[in-house]
């Protein structure tokens, strides 16, 4: 197993054949990589240490603060059915919700014959059924990311 120097020197991207301490300390020796990034620094106009910053976070203050409160326009989260798939969809939620009510209506009725519970809970399935044949193309799904995550 390599010793700490030579794990040091492999994760600072110096090749162990120039790593001239050989396993002894650093002092006194120029870091390559700092020269390089230095030199970087200065090509970008930046002088001094550098201190961990990020940049993202400058350009979202930037928009906010050139962004005017009073100009609000909330994205439409409800749209109306604009094909017959979505309009089966929106009947098959209703009668899903309609067959709920009437099962909690005959659940508390008293001696109502048991045709009747069958046929509130038949079609409370047939509308959850309904809704498998009425579902979209997962690919056009605008509720999901690329990799199907749910955003």
């Amino acid at each position: 197993m390599a010793n700490r120097a030579e794990r040091r020197a492999k994760n600072k991207g110096v090749p162990q054949q120039y790593d001239q301490t050989q396993g002894r300390g650093r002092g006194g020796m120029i870091d390559e990589g700092q020269l390089q990034e230095r030199s970087r620094r200065l090509k970008e106009g930046k002088t001094g240490p550098w201190k961990p910053t990020s940049s993202e976070q400058e350009k979202y203050e930037e928009i906010a603060m050139d962004t005017n409160p009073n100009n609000y326009d909330p994205p439409k989260v409800i749209r109306a059915p604009h094909s017959a798939r979505q309009w089966a969809r929106v009947c098959s939620w209703i009668v899903i919700v309609l067959s709920a009510i009437a099962f909690f209506v005959v659940m508390w009725i008293p001696n109502l014959p048991l045709w009747a519970i069958i046929t509130v809970s038949a079609i409370f399935a047939c509308g959850v059924i309904s809704l498998f044949f009425t579902a979209g193309d997962p690919k056009n799904n605008p509720n999901l990311d690329q990799n199907g995550t749910a955003v």
